[in-house]
């Protein structure tokens, strides 16, 4: 059975940027719920004993699986979101990640613009994710549980643009939220 990962931090450790209030929502019902409907989806199929990671990879693009792909990608994108993140964080990166943002976008600001617009963009409900593909970084966005690594690239961080991560807090307000990713937020290492 797929569990729900804990957070690597407590509910209220993201505040004021993400309030306790909205990760008792997005953490313990909209993930959880991803987690518990994967686990009756996949139930006596062949895709009950796999790692998270290879339903995903083999549910993907598979219209006869489709159900079990958009828990197991959500499941999947939503653990992988809570790890983007830590107390204290965003700003620029440093060391080698610096280094690569300033070789593929030119400087820091670029890739932040890029980002942004990926992140704001996302028309509905979606994911932004700065990706490495060949040893090349890129910014890009995915629709509803679509993910990265369903096409072969590496996440290295993403934002959750669905209303429900940040409406509590923010409203209609996504580009707030998305400069609060980035400059409060942002886990680089």
């Amino acid at each position: 059975m797929f569990e729900l990962p804990p957070l690597p931090y407590p509910m209220d450790a993201l505040e004021p940027y993400i309030s306790e209030n909205t990760m008792s929502f997005h953490y313990g019902k909209h993930h959880k719920a991803y987690v518990d409907n994967l686990n009756k989806l996949v139930k006596d199929t062949e895709f009950e004993n796999m790692p998270l990671e290879d339903v995903v990879k083999n549910t993907a693009g598979r219209k006869e699986f489709s159900g079990i792909f958009n828990n197991a990608a959500q499941a999947w994108n939503h653990a992988f979101f809570w790890n983007s993140m830590q107390k204290n964080g965003g700003g620029e990166p440093t060391g080698e990640l610096k280094k690569k943002i300033e070789r593929d976008f030119g400087s820091y600001e670029n890739f932040r613009a890029e980002f942004k617009n990926a992140a704001t963009g996302q028309f509905g409900s979606g994911w932004a994710w700065l990706v490495e593909k060949d040893g090349k970084l890129s910014v890009m966005k995915t629709a509803n549980a679509d993910t990265p690594i369903a096409y072969g690239y590496k996440p290295l961080i993403t934002v959750d643009v669905w209303e429900h991560a940040y409406y509590l807090d923010y409203q209609n307000r996504r580009p707030d939220f998305v400069d609060a990713f980035l400059d409060h937020l942002v886990r680089w290492n």
